[in-house]
């Protein structure tokens, strides 16, 4: 059997009861475990308690924990583009109808006080705001940068905040560049790009700083080469970490592992289907939820596929104070976001 019919089979078998019934139900009921080794989780699908009716969401984008412990949620839905919840699901708050290409969320603490950063899709531009929607700061496309000659041309994906509050935009839509400035928004440097040579990026989707090895680096997507890429904070290009059969959207940090929600690329047939790969502090990858387990050959990662049709085109993952695991999913029916709880 060949390995696109061993994925086919393997969802036909292992998740058939939650197509047929075209929900996640049975996975709880037959108690199914995601992931491997020490990082295995429960799904928990209905997590949301938020009122379809009152509060929809159309794509589910990115998810982050601000310091009282609620979960921040970016939708692209302007009735309400962020919803606010506690650990248990419930609704809190919601704000937001001003932007209908809502795609990256960032939280920031910036003394003291927690600020977002969302990019826009569709308004080109990156916003600050204060954690109830005030609009701090706008940075609107880069045109210190010579390759740009017009707004539509950019079109970011993600930021990531340095502790001094230096600002780095992926252009993961438009021209694959990172582009830092400072605090303020002023215009420091930029590196990446697309093209085809290690220190280049091919849809440049997520970004997010390690410390994990004691010296601060950049980890950003190359997500149609199937990786990740390592900078210097001054964006020289260090080294690249393969995941063969990943489209991989943004790396989150939380303590020592790397976790990342991942589109399946081996066909197109396959792309609405993902999963949750973890990566160690070596940036070996150690468990996949919803995924094949991790298989290394003479230290090659080979590649990785869904086993378990849990997710539908999985965005952003969001990891709580407990460990456990938010997950975001885009063009996915308008679900809400699934909780993932650790199994002892």
């Amino acid at each position: 059997m060949n390995r696109k019919k061993f994925i086919h089979q393997s969802i036909l078998t292992t998740g058939a009861m939650a197509i047929g019934t075209g929900n996640l139900e049975a996975f709880a009921q037959e108690k199914i475990i995601f992931g491997h080794g020490n990082k295995r989780y429960r799904l928990n699908e209905q997590w949301s308690k938020a009122d379809v009716s009152r509060n929809p969401v159309n794509d589910c984008h990115e998810m982050v924990q601000d310091k009282k412990g609620r979960i921040i949620l970016l939708t692209n839905e302007t009735k309400n583009n962020v919803l606010i919840y506690d650990k248990s699901g419930k609704l809190l708050d919601n704000w937001g109808t001003e932007y209908p290409g809502a795609h990256g969320l960032t939280l920031f603490n910036e003394g003291g006080e927690d600020v977002l950063f969302i990019c826009d899709n569709n308004r080109h531009q990156v916003i600050k705001t204060t954690i109830d929607g005030r609009v701090l700061m706008t940075l609107d496309y880069p045109k210190e940068i010579s390759a740009y000659t017009k707004s539509d041309e950019y079109v970011p994906t993600e930021t990531i905040i340095a502790p001094n509050g230096d600002i780095y935009v992926v252009d993961g839509y438009g021209k694959d560049f990172v582009i830092q400035y400072d605090a303020r928004g002023k215009y420091i440097r930029h590196f990446g790009g697309r093209g085809e040579e290690s220190k280049h990026l091919r849809n440049a989707h997520g970004i997010c700083i390690d410390n994990r090895n004691g010296t601060p680096e950049l980890i950003v997507t190359s997500r149609e080469q199937n990786a990740f890429k390592r900078y210097t904070m001054q964006g020289e290009y260090i080294g690249t970490i393969g995941m063969p059969g990943a489209w991989v959207c943004r790396p989150v940090i939380k303590g020592d592992y790397l976790y990342a929600a991942v589109l399946q690329s081996s066909s197109s047939l396959w792309k609405q289907s993902g999963f949750i790969t973890i990566l160690d502090k070596q940036n070996k990858v150690v468990s996949n939820l919803a995924g094949n387990e991790p298989n290394y050959t003479n230290g090659q990662l080979q590649e990785m596929y869904q086993t378990i049709k849990a997710f539908s085109y999985p965005h952003d993952v969001c990891i709580d104070d407990d460990e456990c695991i938010y997950l975001a999913q885009w063009n996915s029916g308008k679900v809400y976001p699934y909780k993932l709880e650790p199994v002892a």
